[in-house]
Order: C-alpha cells, then sequence, then structure tokens
C-alpha cells in the first residue's frame, strides 16, 4: 500500500509541474503553425487539475 501512494504522489507531482510548465510555455510560444497556445493551455489546466486531484486523494488517504 506504501508504494501505490508513494508512486501516487510522485505522479500528482509530475503532472502539477507539467501542467504548471505548459501553462507558462502557453504564454511565451510563438505559434509556429503546427500547435496553437491555447492547446497548450488547455493541456497545461488540464494535468494541473489532474495533478491537483490526485495530491489531494493522496493527502487525504495518508490521514486516514
Amino acid at each position: 500500500m506504501k508504494i501505490k501512494q508513494s508512486v501516487q504522489f510522485w505522479i500528482a507531482v509530475l503532472l502539477t509541474a507539467a501542467g504548471i510548465l505548459l501553462l507558462f510555455f502557453g504564454f511565451w510560444t510563438a505559434p509556429l503553425g503546427e500547435i496553437h497556445n491555447s492547446v497548450l493551455v488547455a493541456f497545461g489546466e488540464t494535468a494541473t487539475f489532474a495533478g491537483a486531484l490526485f495530491g489531494v486523494d493522496y493527502k487525504y488517504k495518508q490521514n486516514q
């Protein structure tokens, strides 16, 4: 059970960091015609939200 929670914690950290990084890239990347900034921002928001959900679930399980 501890290994599963540890993996879940690191996935939450990775998703949150990747989401925040992509949100910043969405502001600084010039559109090259291949991928639009809105796609980067949308994925960044989705990854940040998923990371937050994993993190909340991890914290809840730790307090039980």
